[in-house]
């Protein structure tokens, strides 16, 4: 991703861990726009389907919430199954002219399901329980994975640190946390 273009909005970072019967969700507060940070506590995490699901994203706020729209249709069409919304969202994200142009990429998970879906098609379902998407996403990505391996930290925990371990990193990410969490 280019940071130059002083016109483009930049910084997120969405992280998402599972372990044990605990997934969390957690999204930092910044956005950018070329060098100026316009907004440090804006909320990229949404509970949808009656909170159920948790869902964070990063890219263009208005493209995430017409994406948030459509998987909630979705979901009403195929309630209780998470990785078939998901799949049919993505079909018509790739396939549909006007979806094809959003600039976003989103984080969902439910009690059982974790799941990275991008605009060109993917629907992964990240190995060890742990993605991270965004400007800071592989800082947070590489902290949570060290930390999921090398400790005792609950979900909560490991997310937490790692989320600050990308803040500290990535000048597009702050230590302004929103966090939810699925029990």
């Amino acid at each position: 991703m280019d940071h130059t273009d002083k016109n483009k909005w930049y910084g997120t970072t969405i992280l998402t861990v599972r372990k044990g019967k605990e997934v969390v969700l957690a999204g930092d507060g910044q956005v950018s726009v070329g060098p100026t940070i316009m907004k440090s506590s804006a909320n990229k995490i949404r509970k949808i389907a009656d909170g159920s699901i948790l869902a964070g994203f990063a890219g263009s706020t208005a493209d995430a919430l017409t994406l948030f729209e459509r998987l909630e249709t979705k979901l009403e069409k195929h309630p209780k199954q998470l990785v078939r919304a998901c799949v049919e969202l993505a079909k018509d994200w790739r396939t549909d002219r006007y979806l094809r142009r959003l600039e976003a990429m989103m984080i969902v998970v439910d009690k059982n399901n974790s799941l990275v879906l991008t605009g060109i098609g993917d629907v992964l379902e990240p190995e060890g329980g742990i993605a991270a998407i965004g400007s800071g996403g592989n800082y947070a990505l590489s902290a949570a994975r060290a930390l999921a391996e090398n400790s005792d930290m609950d979900a909560e925990e490991i997310v937490r640190k790692s989320m600050k371990i990308a803040a500290e990193i990535c000048v597009y990410t702050n230590e302004n946390i929103t966090l939810e969490k699925i029990k």
